[in-house]
């Protein structure tokens, strides 16, 4: 079984922002496979299913992206899987818009919800797949730009990057970390 955890914070006041991309991300692989969220344990949203002969659970922290850490530990707990069947999918402000990159491992890279999901599993030693959001205008703080809506004209990117996504967390719960990352960084 492999776990797939977006991040973001839930409520409709940030559904569309730029700290939601992971959530995005989860919720356009559920759709492609239709799989259905439902309320989870240790305060999250879960969809199940498959992915080839590979069961899958997608998860959606509702802890607020600062404690995103509480949630994924609980849920690693709860199926009893080792960290290497988990990808986290995060938003990430040093990647320009539409591009992605995957890793085996890592820092948080200044990413909140990624900090804290090193703090409560005590290891940097899981796969994860930022996306790009781009950096913040000079004009605007980070926290600011991480929590506005993405802009009309950025949709059509936005759009195109959720579906590479897909395919590379397809990609990495059939085939691994080492075949996502060569089809897709």
């Amino acid at each position: 079984m492999k776990i797939i955890v977006g991040l973001g914070n839930p409520g409709l006041k940030y559904r569309k922002t730029r700290h939601n991309l992971g959530f995005m991300a989860v919720g356009a692989l559920a759709d492609l496979r239709q799989m259905r969220f439902r309320r989870g344990r240790f305060r999250s949203t879960q969809a199940r299913g498959r992915i080839g002969k590979e069961h899958v659970v997608l998860v959606r922290p509702m802890t607020f992206m600062n404690l995103s850490g509480e949630s994924v530990a609980g849920v690693l707990k709860q199926f009893s899987r080792p960290l290497e069947d988990l990808l986290i999918v995060s938003d990430d402000v040093n990647l320009d818009l539409g591009r992605m990159r995957l890793r085996r491992s890592g820092s948080a890279g200044g990413h909140r919800g990624l900090e804290s999901i090193i703090q409560q599993l005590g290891s940097r030693d899981f796969a994860r797949l930022r996306l790009g959001i781009g950096a913040p205008p000079e004009a605007l703080e980070k926290m600011e730009y991480v929590l506005r809506r993405f802009r009309r004209d950025e949709w059509p990117v936005v759009r195109e990057v959720l579906a590479g996504a897909t395919q590379a967390m397809e990609t990495w719960a059939y085939h691994g970390i080492d075949e996502a990352m060569n089809r897709f960084n």
